[in-house]
């Protein structure tokens, strides 16, 4: 009985010394929360300024998949574009489609569903909505990159697939 009086004791000791749950010591702590302002004669986020205008690499508001069907390539794919999606599909692409693009990647190799082949006359035939939807809502086992990528680093993206990817399988072909 003595021993179960201690385990009680030594269960409930935390809760009588305030410091449960411990879960929350973070959380309840001094702290600007997100949109919310320091000065508390102005609460709130700032709004914009009187004719504000986007700028390339914002956030494009597409609702889902079948609007981003529909959204043109705003980014003309000229070298500057395909280099600049050369350099991000290299890091956030090549460990599952690999560096050809084909599904072959480290990571891809590990999962049970094999990550699609970008180099696949399907994938030319669709719009390159479609590849843009894809990196902002992902599917399958493809993560959504709308948090990683701006909207303008996915157009950079799509116009390598497009065009840097063929540039790849022809190197590869000459090379064997």
């Amino acid at each position: 009985m003595k021993r179960l009086s201690i385990a009680i004791a030594l269960l409930l000791a935390p809760a009588l010394a305030q410091a449960w749950p411990w879960s929350m010591d973070m959380a309840n702590q001094i702290s600007v929360k997100p949109q919310e302002s320091v000065d508390p004669a102005n609460p709130g986020m700032k709004p914009f300024p009187a004719r504000s205008i986007p700028i390339p690499g914002t956030t494009v508001a597409v609702k889902d998949m079948d609007a981003a069907l529909k959204i043109p390539n705003p980014v003309p794919a000229d070298e500057k574009s395909v280099a600049k999606g050369a350099q991000l599909f290299a890091i956030y692409c090549v460990p599952c489609h690999g560096k050809s693009g084909t599904g072959d990647g480290y990571v891809g190799a590990k999962l049970i569903l094999r990550p699609y082949d970008l180099t696949t006359a399907e994938l030319a035939a669709k719009p390159d909505g479609h590849i843009f939807g894809m990196m902002t809502f992902g599917g399958g086992v493809m993560p959504i990159y709308a948090n990683d990528l701006t909207a303008t680093e996915r157009w950079h993206v799509v116009n390598y697939v497009r065009k840097g990817l063929k540039k790849v399988a022809a190197a590869q072909a000459t090379a064997k």
